[in-house]
């Protein structure tokens, strides 16, 4: 039981880290045709709604990072559905289910799943958006 509680907390160091890294990454957008500005600033801007949301909840309780993950993957996927460059929509298409899969173990305290999820989408959006 002690495990979990430890590894909880890894949750917010990289979610820190994600933000900040996928922030750059998607700011620096330069399009490729279509939507794809859009669509990363889309990208950016959910993952900060996410970010300013989980900062409420108690990195002791993970179960409270269900919703918010299960919100986040919902925004990414409705995005990618949208997205005019294949990679792009890949990518988010990727991360959506990625991030639901990490919400379903996140309610029973494993957040490994999340942070893998939440350390792999700066350099895979990032790489999308440029």
């Amino acid at each position: 039981m002690g495990y979990g509680v430890i590894r909880t907390p890894v949750v917010g160091g990289v979610l820190a880290v994600s933000a900040a890294a996928l922030l750059v990454g998607c700011g620096g957008a330069l399009g490729g045709g279509g939507n794809s500005a859009a669509t990363c600033d889309g990208a950016k801007k959910a993952y900060e709604r996410y970010i300013g949301g989980v900062r409420a909840v108690s990195a002791a309780d993970a179960a409270q990072w269900r919703q918010p993950t299960e919100q986040l993957a919902a925004s990414l996927a409705g995005l990618a559905d949208k997205a005019s460059d294949a990679r792009l929509r890949d990518a988010l298409k990727d991360q959506a289910t990625k991030l639901r899969a990490a919400a379903g173990t996140v309610s029973a305290g494993d957040v490994e799943q999340l942070n893998e999820a939440l350390a792999a989408a700066p350099d895979a959006l990032g790489t999308a958006c440029r």
